[in-house]
């Protein structure tokens, strides 16, 4: 266990790039370099992320670690490979309050929000060319994304998620040609009953709470980011709209999007941004607050793993079941494309030069494709060039 959680933290500290470069990384080390499983095990493990909800990289190396060591193998390659990312968002929360009047400072968070609308720009390009390639799937993306600018609810979003599901299985069934025809097929096969149970229950439990007149404190914030962690398909940058709509009654968007700037410049998985949130949410004890919602938003993740790492292939080629998939993939790109138009751009760009860093930095991304770290700097430096305008 040990083992995992030291070559995890390694890898927690130096991951920078989101979901599809820690991927990589992992099958750099654990699959060529020190061969704790093999090619056909790790793409099962990859493809098992793409296909339920949660964090996918840190599925995958929940995945990963599970096979090494069994349970506490997987949480010690959670805890390994989320706990820089975690330490730097909630040391930023706290004191990124101290420096709001830090013309430096400002200008760098100015920088980093520009890059947010650079890199949720491409993940919206990107998913939109994966995940909507015929007409009735670009017509649910629009459709999710113009309902999502004009009711933004939490309520709203997990409606439209049913919804697409539902319109997936009657629209999309057809052209799942490869699925499996297996008759003898059964769902409980292929799960876990018991890490099921306790998925349900917990979520039934967190969704009746937040339905109850008196919330507050930690419970509250469990609640809500056990929710959003139930629901985020895709993950990486999709955890935004999710987590906006969620937490928009208790923190303004200009402090939203200044914690989702600031997870831009963070190794490690996009969902340590949860961190930065719980600090400020639970102002008394920031530590326990970031605790509190890091655990809770990356637990379901997890617990869906664990149910269906016993038989997922036989499950995901069920013609619904990958037809629902599809549905919803298509209405998350439109969620997607809506919190890119709010909060994310209209909290960043204010005028003629911010459109312009914008642009070009878009335009570098797809043509030159820059590390990671070198877009930080360089939105950090324009930032700050831009604040003394």
């Amino acid at each position: 266990m040990w083992q995992v959680f030291i070559r995890f933290l390694t890898l927690g500290v130096v991951s920078f790039g989101g979901p599809a470069a820690h991927i990589g990384y992992f099958r750099k080390t654990f699959v060529d370099d020190l061969k704790w499983l093999d090619d056909k095990a790790y793409a099962g493990f990859v493809a098992m992320s793409q296909f339920l909800p949660g964090p996918g990289s840190s599925q995958v190396g929940f995945a990963v670690g599970y096979h090494r060591a069994g349970l506490a193998g997987g949480f010690a390659a959670f805890i390994g490979f989320t706990l820089p990312s975690f330490l730097l968002m909630w040391f930023l929360a706290v004191a990124s309050t101290q420096w709001l009047e830090n013309a430096y400072f400002q200008g760098a968070i100015h920088g980093l929000k520009l890059l947010a609308v650079v890199v949720v720009s491409d993940a919206v390009w990107t998913m939109f060319n994966q995940f909507c390639k015929d007409k009735v799937t670009r017509l649910m993306m629009v459709l999710s994304a113009v309902v999502m600018m004009l009711i933004p609810l939490m309520l709203m979003q997990f409606g439209l998620l049913i919804a697409a599901a539902i319109l997936g299985m009657w629209l999309l069934r057809v052209k799942q040609a490869d699925a499996s025809s297996d008759n003898s097929y059964h769902f409980l096969q292929s799960v876990n009953i018991k890490w099921l149970c306790v998925f349900v229950v917990a979520l039934i439990t967190c969704v009746a709470y937040l339905m109850w007149p008196q919330q507050s404190g930690l419970a509250k914030i469990f609640a809500q980011f056990f929710q959003v962690g139930s629901f985020v398909f895709g993950g990486g940058h999709v955890v935004l709209p999710l987590l906006e709509a969620s937490v928009s009654e208790s923190m303004n968007s200009d402090r939203f999007i200044t914690g989702y700037a600031l997870a831009q410049a963070m190794p490690g998985p996009m969902f340590s941004f949860a961190s930065f949130l719980g600090s400020d949410l639970f102002s008394q004890n920031a530590f326990l607050g970031a605790l509190v919602a890091t655990l809770a938003i990356f637990l379901p993740g997890f617990l869906l793993m664990l149910i269906f790492l016993k038989d997922w292939q036989r499950l995901s080629q069920r013609p619904y079941v990958a037809a629902a998939v599809c549905g919803i993939n298509a209405c998350v790109v439109g969620f997607l494309l809506a919190a890119l138009y709010q909060p994310i751009f209209t909290s960043s760009v204010f005028n003629v030069p911010d459109m312009a860093l914008v642009i070009t930095g878009f335009a570098l991304l797809k043509v030159m494709k820059p590390s990671i770290v070198m877009l930080v700097l360089g939105f950090i430096l324009a930032g700050v060039g831009l604040a003394f305008l």
